[in-house]
């Protein structure tokens, strides 16, 4: 039977896959690494992830049936059901797959089970974020569960870290335990521990009220607790009993506040269902505790509908980055309802010209902190939504719809008077269950708006009808209903055709009318009565307009471009001088009359009840937004850039170098010890370096010395001890090995290794990665990262892949069914394939280079360290194009592979919101990273992953081949998928309604109804690769550039409050950076600038005592005032408040306290911005 072309991109993808594991495991078969077997495990399927994931706590758990059961269970309650997670969690407890050697563990893996279940098998959490449990003793001596949490709970999400609470409980309650009896104490501790958390250390999403964490404390039947994770102390109720420490715990902070109290309504949503079955009946105080939210909710809110300004973005502010909005300011960016190619899934598109406008400050990929519907965005360009309007420094008023005007018009742009649109899709504003904000109106609701009327007109959409009636060519009424975003009208048509319709003037025609007051309108129309007016045959040429500058700054404020001549005359020309003579009724002697005598206040109003051609409000709703991080396309790197995980000791110098520690001849470190029978000697390596055969692995014991078993009569034995080597001799056998006559100038290893066994890389691995010039990371790959973007389909030209290449990689059509012949034909994604980045204009090297260099790598490593083919063969970055990589975001533990099959000129992960839901991220800024397949197979391994808690979180503990579309974080089921939005959606915004009040398809359809079709977009876009590349943030050199660019821009746009921005960024990062190194100052340590050996007092002879070094701060003088001149001078220029400016003083004061005045200033250093 023939395969289909899903079933063949799946195979294919499987094979590759094989003959990899194939070839990595014959290499760890050699010996030289510390498992011999290829370390990560293959998971087919979300069951198989959830048992790789555990079975790094519970190694006994694999391959005893749990994928199995899951399956099972799924069958009988559905896919992702909580009920699959509580059965699974207690029949693991109950040991009905294999046995643990105490109840405690088995409850604990019971847990870990549960949670991984609802985490996808994805994220670390279940590992690092529930910790473990204890068995405490209630006030009556019976027994209770004391859960234990830390703060990388936080990846599991909100629901799963409250859903994890109950699989507890109803493991204590199956086992037989008793509830938690809370003391007065115990919850007044975690009242206070949750408002000094958000107050002293981080913000909590969600802070409950003192009366919701009383109540939620006092009901729970099992006890939140956790190890200390900060410095600081509670503020009250210490040294409780039950409760080990008087530090900041973040664990219970984020269960109870972020995942509890936060996700209550939607955990009894399903709990009120079928808690009763599952004997959960004592739940049922969260409904009780719901309706407590609400009451204070209710106390809070607005009565009156509709959306208010929303602080939140803006608070925590950034020196250097800039402000772009301030919430709802007229001017910012305007809501635009869409989704392009590159947008959607928390992404976002703006205007190639916005970006150039802003400085280039905004970049593809750079993420956008916003007023709505989310907290955060990544950008993305769309040139096929509306652009900026500026003001030139003649004065002039011109709209920038062009990349190449804005990089004409850049360096002579006054003030940006509207920003341009931002596009949002309807699935955020869904999935965030956002009220829809009115939308400004726009060519696409234009199009519906002609095309209603024709068919209220004439019954049917009979564009031959309406050509009779407006003398107006029918196919071109039906180009621009149906190609509204490429065919615009004349203003005689657009005049012509809301007229005969009765329908809105088309959106290029109107202007921001609603924002202006009736007393600004008026004095526009007074101006107006001056106007001369010249006429070109029937059309009108021009409006010429005497100076008035109030008069000139309303026209400014709704938009219209014009032309402003010797600082005297206002010109208006053609299409806008003709709109306005016809809107405006100018041909009539008593217009102004007209509008004056109106009572309405509403300048569109006004204008809808005396003029003929229909207006609606261009400007809907502006949305508040500033800059986030940047966007980032590079290779990791661990402190110290080193390029293999073996230790150099103190003797590889300030640059850890291998070339430092020959010259010093030995390395002291922790080794494993290993013994060769052979060459009858101890070594540290699995392999002797000398005669190539695997060594005896030793154990040891600090009172009887060498060992050869694990345990020895005074305890365990260590696998490792301090060790004086003789690095030459190591160095030069495997120079020797690897066949190597000359090797690097730099090849840098660790300080020390913090790996529980301490066991070191094979350094012949970084001996050649030096050689290629990539670096390794924790686990032992080289990871490139990357800003996540989604994109759903490409064009061949976009990507530098030939047709040919794409039809071999199974691009047989295009999104249209036809044949795939030319480079601009679009192209709908495959889930797995990737588009990596190769952008000329950032600093680093793209992702092409650096993958290129680790297939060189890895090659020259399988052939001269293992004895074995080369793999890639690679000789040129394009080649990469159909091999395979394993992607992996921060916070998870689950790669998943993904095939490359182009390179974009964007610093962007360019992949499937699929592909980015199986990593268990959104795009609204993350950053995900990849790694070649190979050298993931090959090098990594658990045992090189630090012993402390976390170290499993961004480490691929299991890997997952194919992508199930129903096994991806649900989040991107809200994806609409169609190619347009119906008339009733754009009503429904101008009326706050809800987003599922309006019918569209999202994802989640096509799923549920296995609909065959594909997925479409509503705004085209001709390049991906448009716009700004790399940020202006990145490549100015100083945060001094920086914070003037800021300033400049704040200045510069209208919608922007510069004061406020001045006052921020003075208040929420110059003050508390410049008081914090203060603080540091007082408390530093020394350090020594040879051996970097670090002391908190300096040694009484002066110099370093490992090796007679200088000594130097840590903090010097220049940390803690570079900030406070540029604040002084900020806080003198803007209008900042007066006790903000006293607190400098008082500042400055004290720095003058410590290090004396500067007697010759030099005053233009200091003096920034004024």
């Amino acid at each position: 039977m023939k395969m289909t072309y899903e079933e063949q991109y799946k195979n294919d993808i499987i094979k590759k896959i094989d003959l990899a594991y194939k070839t990595a495991n014959e290499a760890r078969a050699k010996g030289y690494d510390p498992e011999d077997t290829v370390n990560i495990p293959l998971a087919k399927n979300m069951a198989e992830r959830v048992e790789g994931l555990v079975s790094v706590a519970a190694p006994q758990i694999m391959n005893c049936g749990i994928p199995e059961r899951i399956k099972e269970l799924e069958v009988i309650y559905g896919k992702l059901d909580w009920r699959v997670a509580l059965k699974i969690s207690l029949e693991t407890t109950q040991e009905k797959f294999c046995k643990f050697e105490t109840q405690k563990e088995a409850i604990e893996t019971g847990i870990r089970v549960g949670l991984a279940y609802l985490t996808l098998g994805v994220v670390a959490s279940p590992l690092e974020g529930f910790v473990g449990l204890k068995i405490r003793k209630r006030l009556d001596g019976k027994e209770y569960f004391s859960l234990m949490y830390s703060g990388p709970i936080r990846s599991a999400g909100g629901t799963a870290g409250a859903l994890s609470v109950i699989i507890a409980d109803y493991i204590r309650k199956n086992m037989g335990y008793d509830v938690y009896d809370p003391t007065e104490k115990e919850i007044r501790r975690m009242i206070t521990e949750l408002y000094d958390y958000h107050d002293r250390i981080t913000n909590l999403q969600y802070l409950p009220s003192e009366k919701e964490i009383m109540y939620l404390v006092s009901n729970l039947p099992v006890q939140i607790d956790g190890d200390a994770s900060e410095d600081i102390e509670v503020s009250n109720y210490k040294d409780i009993g039950r409760i080990e420490t008087n530090r900041i715990r973040s664990g219970p902070c984020l269960v109870l506040g972020e995942c509890i109290a936060q996700k209550a309504v939607k955990v009894w949503s399903q709990l009120k269902k079928w808690g009763n079955d599952f004997g959960l009946e004592h739940w049922a105080f969260l409904q009780e505790f719901v309706h407590l939210q609400k009451e204070t909710k209710t106390k809070e809110k607005h009565s009156k509908k509709g959306i208010y300004p929303v602080y939140t973005y803006i608070q925590d502010i950034v020196a250097g980055r800039p402000v772009l909005t301030h919430p709802l300011a007229v001017g910012g960016f305007r809501l635009r309802y869409g989704r392009c190619r590159t947008s959607g899934y928390s992404a976002s598109a703006i205007h190639p010209a916005t970006m150039v406008v802003l400085n280039k400050y905004i970049a593809i990929g750079t993420q956008l902190k916003v007023e709505r519907p989310g907290k955060a965005t990544a950008v993305t360009a769309c040139d096929y939504i509306d652009g900026p309007i500026v003001k030139l420094n003649d004065s002039s008023v011109v709209r920038i719809d062009t990349e190449q005007k804005a990089k004409q018009a850049a360096s002579s742009i006054k003030e940006i008077l509207f920003l341009g649109d931002i596009l949002f899709s309807y699935g955020d504003f869904f999935n965030r269950a956002h009220q829809l904000a009115p939308a400004g109106y726009c060519e696409e609701w234009w199009a519906l708006d002609v095309e209603k009327a024709i068919v209220n007109l004439f019954g049917t959409l009979d564009y031959y009808k309406l050509s009779e009636l407006t003398n107006i060519n029918a196919e071109y009424i039906e180009k621009l209903t149906k190609y509204y975003f490429i065919e615009k009208p004349d203003t005689k048509t657009a005049i012509a055709l809301s007229k005969s319709l009765d329908a809105p003037l088309h959106p290029r025609y109107t202007y921001h009318w609603k924002t202006i007051q009736k007393e600004n309108f008026l004095e526009l129309l007074k101006w107006f009565e001056t106007a001369k007016t010249e006429f070109e045959g029937n059309s009108i040429d021009r409006i010429v307009l005497a100076k008035n500058e109030v008069g000139k700054r309303v026209l400014e404020l709704i938009g219209v471009p014009h032309a402003y001549i010797n600082n005297e005359f206002t010109i208006i020309e053609k299409e806008d001088a003709e709109i306005l003579y016809n809107i405006l009724k100018l041909d009539e002697k008593d217009f102004y009359e007209k509008f004056k005598n109106n009572e309405s206040e509403d300048v569109l109003d006004i204008i809808n009840s005396i003029s003929k051609i229909k207006l609606r409000d261009k400007s809907g709703t502006f949305i508040g937004a500033r800059m986030g991080r940047p966007e980032k396309a590079k290779i990791r790197k661990l402190d110290g850039d080193p390029h293999t995980l073996f230790p150099i000791g103190k003797e590889g110098g300030k640059l850890r170098s291998f070339q430092s520690a020959i010259e010093a001849g030995f390395v002291e470190a922790e080794f494993p010890a290993y013994f060769c029978e052979q060459c009858k000697k101890e070594t540290i390596f699995s392999v002797c370096e000398q005669c190539d055969t695997k060594t005896r692995k030793t154990g040891h014991c600090s009172l009887c010395g060498p060992l050869n078993m694990e345990k020895c009569t005074h305890g365990s034995a260590t696998q490792y001890k301090a060790q004086r080597i003789d690095i030459s001799h190591y160095f030069k056998n495997i120079l020797k090995k690897l066949n190597m006559q000359q090797y690097p100038d730099l090849i840098k290893g660790v300080r020390g290794t913090s790996s529980k066994n301490h066991i070191p890389e094979h350094f012949a691995k970084g001996i050649l990665r030096a050689k290629y010039d990539i670096y390794v990371n924790k686990d032992g790959t080289t990871r490139y990262d990357m800003t996540q973007l989604p994109i759903t389909h490409f064009k061949p030209k976009e990507i530098g892949t030939s047709t040919e290449e794409l039809k071999g990689l199974g691009y047989d059509e295009d999104i249209y069914g036809l044949e795939l012949t030319d480079s601009e034909q679009i192209l709908e994604l495959k889930p797995q394939d990737v588009i990596l980045p190769k952008c000329e204009d950032a600093p680093e090297l793209g992702a092409d280079k650096i993958l290129h260099n680790v297939s060189l790598f890895i090659d020259e490593l399988l052939s001269s360290l293992y004895n074995l083919k080369k793999f890639y063969n690679i000789e040129y970055e394009k080649d990469l194009i159909g091999h395979l990589v394993v992607a992996l975001a921060p916070h998870t533990s689950a790669g998943i592979v993904g095939r490359i099959i182009g390179f974009s000129k964007t610093q962007a992960f360019y992949a499937h919101p699929l592909f980015h839901a199986a990593t268990r991220r959104d795009c609204d800024g993350d950053e995900a990273s990849v790694t070649l397949l190979m050298d993931a197979l090959l090098n990594f391994s658990r045992q090189f992953l630090p012993d402390s808690r976390g170290s499993t979180q961004d480490a691929p503990l299991v890997l997952t081949s194919i992508l199930i579309p129903t096994e991806v974080d649900d989040m991107v089921f809200d994806l609409d998928v169609v190619q347009r939005y119906p008339i009733e959606f754009y009503e429904a915004t101008q009326n706050y309604e809800m987003p599922w009040n309006v019918k569209i398809d999202r994802f989640a359809n096509l799923l549920v109804e296995n609909k065959n079709q594909g997925i479409f977009y509503t705004h085209p876009l001709s390049n991906i690769n448009i716009g700004v590349k790399c940020s202006a943030y990145k490549t100015l050199p100083s945060m001094e550039d920086k914070l003037k660019g800021q300033m400049e821009l704040a200045d510069k746009i209208r919608a922007v409050d510069a004061a406020d921005v001045a006052r921020l960024v003075i208040e929420k990062h110059l003050l508390r950076d410049i008081r914090g190194n203060l603080r540091k100052f007082s408390q530093q340590q020394f350090r020594c600038s040879k051996c970097t050996e670090k002391y908190r007092r300096p040694p009484l002879v002066g110099k370093c005592l490992a090796c007679g070094g200088r000594l130097i701060f840590t903090v010097s003088e220049g940390t803690i005032v570079k900030y406070l001149e540029p604040a002084i001078s900020l806080s003198e220029k803007y209008d900042v408040p007066p006790y903000l400016r006293q607190v400098l003083m008082l500042t400055k004061d004290r720095v003058e306290g410590l290090f004396g005045k500067e007697k010759d200033k030099q005053e233009g250093l200091g003096r920034w911005f004024g």
